[in-house]
């Protein structure tokens, strides 16, 4: 799962505490954090403190923002795991052995999305998610290009409905710790990434995915289905 984090070394302090708590072996947590963030040295610090374990990594590298650095990510490690996904610093994972259902749901389907309850959005938004690595392969992405924060959630909604392979778990619970519920104070990030221009700027491209590429990609997938 990878987490992509700026500024917040103990959201990550306590989303690996979630983690140890609830998940099994065959998933790995990667935080990615910008090599320019003023709280790296915490970072690394809280890396250090946990163990630095082969399950918990963490990468630095230039700030590329939520959908380039998940897009940077993913690339890499697809070719190297059956499944890719993410988790905000702010989800904490609350069901025993999620990755075990997730990952169980993603064979089942075999090209897929998967998602639980966040307890905020439920089924009507992927916020945290996980797809089998094939999708990001083929299309070359995890996340559409153009996407800066907002309507990332949406566009894979979009992407596994249209491709009718997408499974929500509403009994397996990555809640939301978001200020738009008082689960967390609202910081200069939240602030960032929630403003009228980045709404305007994430919208406009995404309706642009939705539009010119989204049925292309789907057909792309499905011959890769067909293909087996």
């Amino acid at each position: 799962m990878i987490v992509p984090s700026r500024g917040r070394p103990q959201n990550v302090a306590a989303l690996w505490e979630s983690w140890q708590a609830t998940t099994t072996a065959s998933a790995d947590l990667l935080v990615c954090v910008d090599d320019d963030d003023p709280e790296l040295d915490a970072y690394r610090q809280g890396w250090e403190a946990a163990g630095g374990c082969d399950g918990y990594r963490l990468q630095t590298g230039p700030r590329l923002r939520l959908g380039g650095t998940l897009n940077a990510a993913s690339r890499v490690y697809a070719e190297h795991y059956r499944a890719i996904g993410f988790l905000g610093d702010d989800h904490r994972p609350r069901t025993a052995a999620w990755n075990e259902r997730f990952l169980s749901t993603l064979d089942g389907l075999g090209t897929g999305l998967v998602y639980g309850n966040d307890l905020i959005q439920g089924r009507l938004l992927p916020t945290a998610v996980a797809m089998s690595s094939d999708i990001v392969r083929t299309l070359g992405y995890m996340v559409p290009p153009g996407l800066t924060h907002l309507y990332i959630d949406s566009a894979w909604l979009a992407l596994g409905q249209t491709l009718d392979r997408l499974t929500y778990l509403p009994d397996v619970v990555i809640e939301h710790m978001h200020p738009l519920v008082g689960k967390a104070p609202s910081d200069a990030g939240y602030e960032e990434v929630n403003s009228s221009a980045m709404y305007a700027a994430d919208s406009q491209a995404y309706e642009a995915w939705v539009r010119d590429r989204l049925d292309n990609d789907v057909t792309k997938l499905k011959e890769l289905m067909e293909r087996g």
